[in-house]
């Protein structure tokens, strides 16, 4: 009986076993389906957003709407006097590309030159931020795992549409909800 018994539970636990890979498999295929597609886009192309502090155009390139779940890189322009605040990113890794201007990048309290064609690394949970600058700039950015687009999504229009506006307190909660934090 207890003979019997072993080798249902055996019988049992590998079926169960059986399912399961089954269904890893299944996921696995489904997921490999619907691996993303490459594309190429033009200066224009991605989303295109307006800020909602300043009338700067951001265009997100990759992210998890186009197909990456990695990462999400775009375009930001910061206009003159505009800078971006000093905040954070709890699990996002990120740099810039400096396509055009000049200007002081505040990385944890430490201000930094940086000029066209330069890069600015900034690991996850550093402070950072752009002083206003005299002109303006283009920044390309990247962050790895994605959730600055997000972010952008939830907080800014596309062109012609009226700027949403936020309280410091609404612009913490959104950007809490993508891992990130403003002083």
């Amino acid at each position: 009986m207890i003979e019997l018994e072993q080798k249902r539970r055996s019988f049992m636990l590998a079926l169960a076993g059986l399912s399961i890979s089954q269904t890893l498999l299944q996921g696995q295929t489904a997921a490999q389906a619907a691996a993303p597609q490459g594309y190429v886009l033009g200066p224009d192309g991605g989303d295109h957003l307006v800020h909602f502090r300043n009338p700067g155009n951001i265009f997100i390139k990759v992210d998890p709407v186009k197909g990456s779940g990695n990462l999400a890189l775009g375009t930001q322009q910061v206009p003159a006097g505009a800078g971006i605040p000093i905040h954070r990113h709890f699990e996002m890794d990120e740099a810039f590309y400096v396509l055009e201007g000049d200007g002081t990048f505040m990385l944890n309290d430490q201000p930094l030159a940086f000029e066209k064609g330069g890069t600015i690394f900034i690991p996850k949970n550093a402070w950072h931020g752009f002083a206003n600058p005299d002109h303006e700039l283009l920044l390309l950015w990247i962050v790895t795992p994605p959730g600055l687009d997000g972010f952008f999504r939830d907080t800014c229009n596309p062109p012609g549409v009226p700027r949403k506006q936020f309280t410091k307190d609404q612009i913490n909660e959104i950007a809490r909800k993508y891992g990130t934090e403003f002083r």
